[in-house]
């Protein structure tokens, strides 16, 4: 299958950067304290904002304060984190008002995650903290999409997650399914769901359009 759209939203933890073991540290410590199963926390995080997590699997504690606490801890702890093998050359080639990033991390963290990968800053970053529902919400991926002058027909979306997957296709917008987190079936509603970003080809053409293929 190929794509020809206006602009690409990247979602960043495990489509551009593999942030897992840096991101099972912190979850993995917090519900410990909190007397949790790790690995259903851990689970549960994928693809949602933190405060929205932390309510799901914690609903008796204050979501907003257990976030900011663990946010914090996790924003001085990016050592693991590297980019995703392809990640810095399709950004490169990109133009930069072409493409945006759109995250259910918060802005410190989405920034620390990027600049610690080494991959090219975007223009449109959209974050937690730029939203009032997380994903599955459409709500981040069509900001980015208003921000970059496109409409959410003319974009395309890579992800990683379901709760990814599931606000692309609310916001009426085209679906790439990377299985880097969850297995190919977990990704079934995209439109294509590939191994990892590089198996993904991206070119410009004379139209304008950006094409995308495998």
């Amino acid at each position: 299958m190929k794509f020809a759209v206006r602009a690409i939203l990247f979602d960043l933890d495990g489509v551009l950067v593999d942030s897992t073991a840096d991101v099972r540290r912190a979850w993995t410590e917090w519900a410990e304290t909190k007397g949790l199963d790790p690995e259903a926390v851990v689970d549960a995080a994928h693809g949602r904002r933190t405060v929205e997590t932390i309510a799901l699997v914690a609903p008796d504690l204050d979501p907003v304060e257990e976030a900011r606490m663990l946010e914090d801890a996790e924003v001085g702890n990016t050592a693991a984190t590297r980019s995703m093998k392809g990640a810095k050359e399709i950004l490169a080639a990109l133009a930069p008002e072409r493409w945006a990033i759109v995250t259910s991390g918060t802005r410190p963290l989405a920034e620390g995650r990027i600049r610690g990968a080494g991959l090219p800053f975007p223009e449109v970053l959209i974050t937690a903290g730029d939203v009032d529902q997380g994903k599955p919400d459409p709500e981040g991926y069509l900001a980015a999409a208003q921000a970059l002058g496109a409409r959410p027909a003319d974009c395309v979306v890579i992800e990683d997650t379901p709760a990814g997957i599931e606000a692309t296709r609310r916001g009426g917008m085209a679906a790439i399914g990377v299985a880097s987190t969850y297995p190919e079936a977990a990704l079934a509603a995209a439109d294509l769901v590939v191994p990892s970003l590089g198996a993904l080809h991206f070119s410009s053409s004379e139209d304008g359009l950006l094409r995308i293929g495998t």
